[in-house]
């Protein structure tokens, strides 16, 4: 799973933790060092590097823009990514309620990338007894 520059670096580390109980990684995007501008790359760049990737990647934004530019959208669809956005309300929570909140959600997120052919967007809400929101991608 990949965290892209919306989301604090601490969110990585901490799901890592967890679900490298389970198989799985987490990494911030200023960790991944096969990124040519590392945390510096746009969303085309670190998109098309999923997309190149022989592994399977899920994401993480903190920004809803990335379904509104047309370039991105676009580019997600062809990478065949599974994705998350953090709700608008997560801008003004702190820190650590945002990482309990993530790995809460976690076994929902598994479910719906089990059950769903990528690409498929969701929203990952605030309230804990709110599902995940279905997003067009």
């Amino acid at each position: 799973m990949l965290l892209d520059n919306c989301t604090a670096p601490v969110f990585a580390s901490t799901l890592d933790g967890f679900i490298s109980h389970f198989g799985h990684r987490a990494f911030h995007i200023k960790d991944v060092t096969e990124l040519p501008r590392g945390r510096h790359s746009s969303d085309l760049e670190w998109i098309e590097f999923l997309r190149q990737s022989n592994d399977v990647w899920l994401f993480i934004s903190g920004d809803m823009r990335v379904l509104r530019n047309k370039a991105e959208r676009a580019a997600l669809r062809s990478a065949g990514l599974h994705g998350f956005v953090l709700a608008s309300s997560y801008q003004k929570t702190p820190l650590h309620l945002i990482a309990a909140t993530l790995i809460q959600r976690w076994p929902d997120i598994e479910q719906v990338t089990k059950l769903l052919a990528p690409p498929a967007m969701h929203e990952i809400p605030i309230g804990k007894a709110t599902r995940l929101r279905p997003l067009p991608i």
